[in-house]
């Protein structure tokens, strides 16, 4: 039903598949999370676990992570394997942030608190006086931790 194409990360339809979609069009829809959903029969499909199973003939048991941190990049050379603590470790930093760094925040003394998650447990790395100093120790840690999957900011 579809092709894959592995250096852009698009599926196409090989034919008509209803009277709105045609032969050669890019399947599916990016959803509000930015993952491209394909539907079918019926069911929804995201293309990047799609793309896994087009090119190892075998669905992907753990995380698939994209490396760039787009959900809607799935070439092949942007997807990889990934435990959950990898996965969020390449997560961006939250909307929420106040400070502008991750892994870093304000105590009530005006002081600058690091933290890091592995395996859902908290590291908690020191407290300094600037937020540069706090995201300095974030990042290093992430590289311990994390190697290829750190992401700092």
């Amino acid at each position: 039903m579809l092709d894959y194409d592995s250096e852009t990360g698009e599926f196409r339809w090989r034919e008509r598949v209803s009277r709105s979609v045609k032969a050669g069009e890019v399947a599916g829809l990016i959803n509000g999370d930015g993952y491209r959903l394909i539907a079918i029969k019926g069911r929804e499909y995201r293309a990047h676990q799609l793309a896994w199973f087009y090119m190892t003939g075998r669905w992907c048991s753990t995380i698939i992570d994209h490396r760039d941190g787009n959900p809607s990049n799935n070439r092949w050379d942007n997807l990889r394997r990934a435990t959950v603590s990898q996965n969020n470790a390449n997560r961006p930093m939250h909307r929420n942030n106040k400070c502008g760094y991750k892994g870093v925040t304000q105590t009530p003394s005006g002081r600058w608190r690091a933290n890091i998650n592995k395996n859902r447990q908290r590291h908690h790395l020191g407290i300094f006086a600037t937020p540069e100093e706090a995201h300095a120790a974030y990042a290093e840690a992430a590289d311990k931790l994390f190697g290829e999957f750190a992401r700092a900011g």
